[in-house]
């Protein structure tokens, strides 16, 4: 059952660099796909290709995968062969001022309804003004005036006639008219008045009084007359209106011929110019009163409830056009060639052409549904259809918003907001106050708008998981799952495609090309971070990372490319930068603080190996285990000491338990087990997880129960089932380096190394020092199988394989152990039945002294 150690050219698996035939990425041609992702591909093909209710899409991976990136290429393609949607404005309910109308228009023509109405406006501003004071319209109006003034001045021409002949004169004052009677021409003084006989004095009193009567009456029609001149005046200008406002207005219906909701609307527009024409008459709204009119209706429409009015108090406001969203191609080219979250937020959302695609980097509640915002105006808040600002929906529609879904689920509200919008199929503008009843302030009630967009959701699997463990709605809203690979098979095909993504991000980037050791350093990276000599990772953002700081290295040496020389120095920078607690860990183990042993030989007691994980920085760390054994009463107990002080995680207190299974199941099967044992990490005070030295827990237990000591020179890494087979475990190449460093600080003596499980072979992807130091005989990596392997390997005798009368081999390991629990079987028998017979024995019972 000899094990012979990993030979050392399997201990790191080298990138053939003679494979490639560029001399540095700067040949290569950009890699524009997603390696290794066909499953992705054919999801994000699915999801885009469906158009129907809730087959939106979640991607999930590990982050610093470049989902973003990967995603945002993918649909630049898609987008770029569909239909630019609809443009989206709002505009002003003439009927009902807090209910703003939305109107659809192709796409880019949003903005020539905007520039038409502005125009129209400035036309109407100079047109009217000159129209009305033309001759012909100061004809017209002159002589309706000359009418009125006639017909005034006639009726009170009778009047006055007819009291000059009983000698009254009509009087004009400040305070109206007034009758005063006259003697040779001249009006008479109240004193000379006076001075006239009774007789007189009362025939003129009636006179008087008859006039006055006759004049009240007159002066009752006189308002009749100025409404009927105002009419007359109104009806002008109507026509005069009709005419230049129907004329100004011919070219921009022309534009929106056949959009009945359009012309509608441009229907309403016609007869509130028309209705309201005097607004133009000076061309800048009125004068300082009519200013403060408009202002004063504006706030008495506002504590009517009816909207608040035209924020600024502008009466030209009402006529201008909302773009809420503008699809026009200008408002949408950006030039990239390659698609990033910030070439998106650069361009302001959108990339070119086709259908827009939208990254909501801060997705609130108000930035995915839209606001509405308010302007303080005489100490109260004012808003008009204007300030409706769109949100990412309003601007995505027709298109793909993707967003970040821990983001989105951090912001409160926006989650069950964005579902209410995708089960509706529509854009209900809403705020997180009203929502909450938290504000009382008037505002609009804009058009709903019809939604069509695919959301793509971005996140990790734990994230992906708990959605749909936990909200009912996400399964029925998310039914597309695009589930990036984390590691790609390495090979051929795929070392040239990872040569071509590097040449892409030196690029993107601006960093200097790679040469052909450099890529395959870089290949070699990637495969120790898959933490697997066969995969390569996907996760590039600890790539990309290392190649910009080899790149500052690289122009630092002054070179023209990169190479293997810097690529290496940049890992050594990043590990000297994260070094301290690993320095510190072995600093602690040297100086015997931390007891670990790495030389001679000792009972019931192994090097067990862990990784700790600080940040950005993994290192191992050996462990010393210890097992005690004695008689037990009756069954085989293993006391995991982690657990029974809650320090021990689940997967760590199964891995204990399994040990008892596998010791009940390989010694003594036809008799009881009476072992109690306990085990535990020495010198650990913080918690401890996983099952990755069982395998070390259980030699521990061997070597305490068949009392043969195990070699400290070996440390041991891998968990067992209770059939005894060692199975794969993480972090190998972190574990090995961690007992090297250790031996190499002590001493090599060619009889140190670490028993792995033979699984994990084809993971080694270890440091040139470790390798260099197999090579030389002076360090051994050793592939075990099964337990009985590890056995032999660090007690130096055979494990024992039961013959065909029962027994183990005379001497093995496991004879011996078997032997120690038979006669802890015995011994508890014996036991036993001493207790049983105590007082017929002659025993004491009961603490009193027998006879």
């Amino acid at each position: 059952m000899a094990v012979d150690p990993v030979p050392s050219d399997l201990l790191y698996r080298a990138c053939d660099v003679s494979q490639f035939e560029f001399e540095t990425t700067a040949e290569l041609d950009d890699h524009t796909g997603l390696v290794g992702q066909e499953r992705v591909l054919d999801a994000l093909r699915f999801g885009t290709g469906i158009r129907r209710q809730g087959y939106n899409i979640f991607v999930l991976g590990p982050d610093g995968a470049g989902k973003h990136e990967a995603v945002l290429r993918f649909l630049s393609g898609v987008a770029m062969r569909e239909r630019a949607p609809s443009d989206w404005v709002y505009v002003n309910n003439f009927t009902t001022p807090h209910k703003p109308v939305a109107l659809e228009l192709g796409a880019g023509t949003g903005r020539q309804l905007k520039d038409g109405m502005a125009r129209l406006v400035d036309d109407l501003k100079v047109t009217i003004p000159s129209i009305l004071e033309s001759e012909e319209y100061q004809n017209r109006r002159q002589s309706i005036d000359e009418e009125y003034q006639e017909k005034q001045e006639q009726t009170f021409e009778e009047l006055r006639a007819k009291a000059e002949a009983e000698d009254i004169a009509l009087l004009r004052t400040p305070a109206g008219f007034a009758l005063a009677p006259v003697h040779d021409g001249n009006v008479l003084k109240p004193e000379e008045f006076n001075q006239l006989p009774e007789e007189d004095r009362k025939r003129i009193e009636a006179t008087i009084q008859s006039l006055q009567k006759e004049l009240a009456e007159t002066l009752e029609h006189v308002p009749a007359w100025q409404k009927e001149h105002h009419q007359r005046v109104r009806e002008l200008n109507r026509e005069v209106a009709e005419r230049t406002v129907e004329r100004a207005m011919r070219e921009l219906r022309a534009l929106f011929e056949g959009l009945t909701h359009v012309e509608k609307w441009l229907g309403e527009v016609t007869a509130d110019l028309i209705e309201n024409i005097g607004t133009f008459a000076s061309g800048s709204g009125g004068d300082e009163g009519s200013e403060q009119q408009r202002v004063m209706a504006a706030m008495q429409a506002l504590m009517q409830g009816r909207g608040g009015g035209f924020a600024a108090a502008d009466p030209f406001r009402r006529y201008e056009v909302n773009v809420a969203v503008d699809n026009s191609q200008e408002a949408r080219k950006t030039g990239a060639t390659t698609w990033r979250a910030q070439d998106i937020a650069d361009a302001g959302g959108y990339i070119g052409g086709g259908a827009p695609i939208l990254y909501e980097d801060h997705p609130t509640m108000a930035n995915l549904l839209g606001r509405v915002e308010h302007m303080p105006q005489m100490g109260a808040l004012v808003t008009d259809f204007m300030l409706i600002k769109p949100g990412a929906l309003h601007r995505a529609n027709g298109g793909y918003l993707l967003i970040d879904a821990l983001k989105l689920l951090r912001e409160p509200l926006a989650w069950d907001a964005l579902k209410r919008a995708i089960r509706r199929r529509k854009l209900v503008i809403e705020s997180a106050g009203e929502y909450m009843s938290l504000v009382s302030t008037v505002t609009l009630e804009p058009d709903p708008i019809p939604l069509d967009v695919k959301i793509i959701l971005l996140g990790d699997r734990y994230l992906y998981y708990l959605l749909s463990n936990n909200d009912p709605d996400f399964g029925e809203l998310f039914k597309v799952a695009a589930d990036f690979e984390d590691e790609i098979d390495r090979e051929s095909e795929n070392d040239l495609l990872y040569a071509r993504l590097i040449a892409s991000t030196c690029r993107d980037e601006n960093l200097l090309p790679f040469d052909r050791s450099g890529v395959g350093r870089l290949i070699e990276r990637s495969s120790r971070q898959a933490e697997d000599a066969e995969k390569l990772s996907t996760v590039m953002r600890p790539i990309v990372d290392l190649m910009c700081e080899a790149d500052h290295i690289a122009r630092s040496r002054g070179a023209v490319t990169i190479s293997a020389e810097h690529v290496d120095e940049a890992v050594e920078a990043q590990i000297a930068r994260a070094d301290r607690l690993r320095e510190r860990s072995l600093e602690m183990i040297t100086r015997d603080i931390v007891m670990i042993d790495t030389e001679g030989e000792r009972v019931g007691q192994v090097n067990g190996l862990s990784v700790l994980s600080m940040g950005s920085i993994s290192f191992g760390r050996p462990s010393r285990i210890t097992a005690r054994v004695r008689m037990g009463l009756g069954s085989a107990r293993v006391i995991d000491i982690e657990r029974e002080v809650a320090l021990g995680g689940p997967i760590h207190t199964k891995g204990v338990l399994i040990l008892s299974g596998y010791i009940s199941g390989q010694f003594l099967p036809e008799i009881p087990l009476s072992m109690s044992a306990s085990v535990v990490f020495e010198q650990s005070y913080g918690g401890v997880d996983g099952d990755s030295a069982s395998s070390a827990e259980l030699y521990a237990l061997i070597s305490a129960l068949a009392e043969a000591p195990i070699a400290q020179g070996l440390a041991v890494t891998g968990s067992v089932n209770q059939l005894g087979e060692v199975q794969a475990i993480g972090g190998v190449n972190d574990k090995i380096e961690g007992f090297f460093d250790i031996c190499m600080r002590r001493g090599l003596t060619g009889e140190q190394g670490v028993l792995i499980p033979a699984a994990n072979e084809k993971h080694l992807m270890l440091r040139q020092d470790v390798v260099d130091a197999v090579e030389r005989g002076m360090f051994a990596i050793y592939p075990v199988e099964h337990v009985e392997e590890g056995v032999e390997l660090l007690m130096g005798a055979p494990a024992g394989i039961r013959g065909s009368d029962g027994h183990f081999p005379a001497g093995s390991i496991y004879a011996r152990a078997e032997e120690r629990l038979a006669a802890f079987a015995d011994n508890q028998r014996r036991f036993a039945q001493r207790s049983d017979d105590g007082p017929a024995a002659g025993r004491p019972a009961n603490g009193t002294k027998g006879s």
